[in-house]
């Protein structure tokens, strides 16, 4: 694999398009502001804060203006004052992605969908539920609830993060190695596209194989494609109020991942499988003790990685002995959860990841990699000999069930600089051999949370130039313009 770009290349390169958008008039902005109903800002401050996501890329400038659509037809009014005036458009959710999606730089137009939140039907029978993209996913079962029913998609971040967000990205989440990602829960689609037109995709039914799956194409396109404005999920019943959970606790990653290979050839399928390393797991004891009183630390004070597994529904105390069995020839000792609120801990030691590995001081670049199940040891061991060689620490999580896994690089910033242009050149280096490893053990260069700016460098890489140039054709189709979020993903 080539090298990696420095910082400022991946910045400059993405903002290129937008950065040559001409200037807009005040009765250009006037049209758009009597368009949105008066849902629009230009003040600076506001194009500052709607310019970045979470993923640390700081653009080269600030939009034009930042929109909140609150209906379809706004939407459509957006994107075909965009296409007249030769602006680029950033569709954005809440903002929590970790790729650079939605960045948005000089001259381009920010289009907003949080305020289109509601939830516009729902349908026991058929088992289906019609919301707007702006909804968070707790919102969303939080009415789901009250039928009986849930949407299995589990990210991280559910209680910030919208649908239409989970679903621009293909979110995975805790619960991947049950229920899978947010494309197993999407039926159908409606999509503004970049000149204004509307097209609805996909169905309501089970069952459904007319003309080609646009709909797929659609979900984990970050926004290149068009703007979701409606969204027919799948739902399903509430899971049985029966779970049941385990930790087990290694001596190391690799012990740890290949407790999680034995339940998968044990073939059982628990809801959640997730894994803390050694430092991980140290980082959040450390931090949960520090906030939580309550806290009884299953390491018992001993450098430990955890594997922490969640079995539900009919069954689940039954499954989770026959995971008890697979996991014990690895672990330290294995803890089974006795009450709710043990249960509670534990997979709140999950949750704590992220925040306790800020903690560890310095910055942070979160990555995202996937490999099959059965080499995750392997690669645990790859990036304990990427940390030596690059002495850059690396704790990682992953959700072990589906071999998705999270490095999380821990440096200290190029002084002066903020930003990406903050991450060290050995850093950079460290996190290509990562890349590299996940390719060459036939995985994938992000399992959920994008290609966006960070990645797009390498993903001829994972495509082949073929591919490339298809999805490139495939691209231009949606938006001959190119004024669909440019310079994520694919050039």
């Amino acid at each position: 694999m080539a090298k990696v770009a420095p910082a400022s290349e991946a910045t400059v390169s993405a903002s290129a398009a937008v950065s040559q958008a001409p200037s807009i008039s005040q009765t250009a902005l006037d049209s758009l502001r009597e368009a949105m109903c008066g849902g629009i800002a230009t003040d600076e401050p506001t194009l500052r804060a709607y310019s970045i996501d979470r993923s640390g890329v700081e653009p080269d400038g600030v939009p034009v203006a930042v929109v909140w659509p609150e209906t379809t037809e706004q939407v459509q009014s957006a994107l075909r004052w965009a296409s007249e005036h030769g602006v680029s458009v950033v569709p954005r959710g809440a903002g929590t992605g970790l790729a650079g999606s939605a960045t948005a730089g000089a001259g381009s137009l920010v289009v907003c969908l949080e305020r289109m939140n509601k939830v516009l039907e729902v349908s026991a029978d058929d088992r289906l539920a019609v919301v707007q993209p702006g909804i968070l996913n707790d919102e969303l079962n939080a009415v789901l609830h009250k039928d009986g029913l849930w949407w299995p998609p589990d990210p991280a971040s559910k209680a910030i993060s919208t649908v239409g967000g989970n679903i621009a990205a293909n979110a995975g989440g805790f619960l991947c190695a049950k229920y899978g990602v947010t494309q197993q829960w999407v039926l159908g689609l409606t999509v503004v596209l970049a000149d204004g037109r509307v097209v609805s995709m996909g169905r309501r039914t089970v069952k459904g194989v007319s003309g080609y799956d646009v709909t797929s194409m659609l979900i984990g396109s970050e926004g290149t494609l068009g703007i979701i404005v409606e969204c027919v999920l799948k739902v399903r019943p509430l899971q049985s109020a029966e779970v049941a959970t385990l930790v087990a606790v290694c001596d190391s990653a690799v012990d740890a991942a290949a407790a999680a290979s034995a339940v998968t050839a044990a073939h059982l399928q628990p809801a959640m499988m997730e894994l803390l390393d050694e430092v991980t797991s140290a980082a959040v004891v450390g931090h949960l003790v520090a906030t939580d009183e309550a806290f009884v630390d299953p390491t018992e004070g001993r450098p430990a990685s955890l594997l922490l597994v969640q079995t539900d529904g009919l069954g689940a105390e039954a499954e989770l002995a026959q995971v008890h069995d697979a996991v014990a020839g690895f672990a330290r000792h294995v803890r089974v959860a006795q009450s709710d609120a043990e249960t509670e801990a534990l997979i709140g030691m999950r949750r704590a990841v992220f925040p306790a590995i800020e903690r560890m001081g310095g910055s942070v670049l979160v990555e995202d990699i996937a490999v099959p199940r059965t080499r995750m040891a392997e690669a645990f061991t790859r990036m304990r000999e990427i940390e030596r060689k690059y002495e850059v620490a690396l704790p990682s999580a992953a959700h072990a069930g589906d071999g998705n896994m999270h490095p999380v690089f821990v440096f200290e910033p190029v002084a002066g600089e903020t930003g990406l242009d903050a991450v060290p050149t050995h850093v950079w280096e460290a996190a290509d051999e990562v890349f590299s490893v996940a390719l060459e053990m036939g995985g994938t260069l992000t399992g959920e949370h994008g290609v966006g700016l960070l990645k797009k460098r390498f993903l001829p890489e994972e495509l082949g130039a073929d591919q490339t140039e298809l999805q490139q054709q495939l691209r231009k189709v949606f938006d001959p313009q190119g004024i669909m979020n440019p310079g994520k993903v694919l050039d």
